[in-house]
């Protein structure tokens, strides 16, 4: 396939749509964590009172701060997968398709 064909392929609607969809997931969900990981750290480093406040037994609240990232860390990547699954991958699968039908027809021509 010749490079024409490529940029063609992302100046189309759906390209850019497709793009689109992921910068309006991705950009925000990236805010949002570095947001919630700055508040880990922040609160670590300037409010080590209340870091350090017994949730119960030993465990206190910046070990289930710091569990909790790992656990929003799973979250986001399960709602991606979800998200991409309904709104990007069959975006991106029929873009394949179409590019892959006018690869056939070039080549047999």
């Amino acid at each position: 396939m010749s490079p024409d064909k490529y940029e063609t392929v992302q100046a189309s609607d759906e390209f850019v749509g497709l793009r689109k969809a992921l910068r309006n997931f991705v950009f925000p969900m990236t805010v949002a964590f570095l947001a919630w990981y700055a508040l880990y750290v922040i609160l670590s480093a300037y409010a080590r009172g209340f870091m350090a406040h017994k949730v119960f037994g030993d465990v206190n609240v910046a070990l289930v701060f710091g569990l909790l990232q790992f656990v929003s860390t799973f979250v986001i990547a399960w709602v991606y997968a979800r998200y991409a699954g309904r709104r990007l991958d069959p975006v991106a699968e029929k873009i394949k398709a179409e590019m892959e039908t006018e690869e056939l027809d070039d080549a047999r021509a």
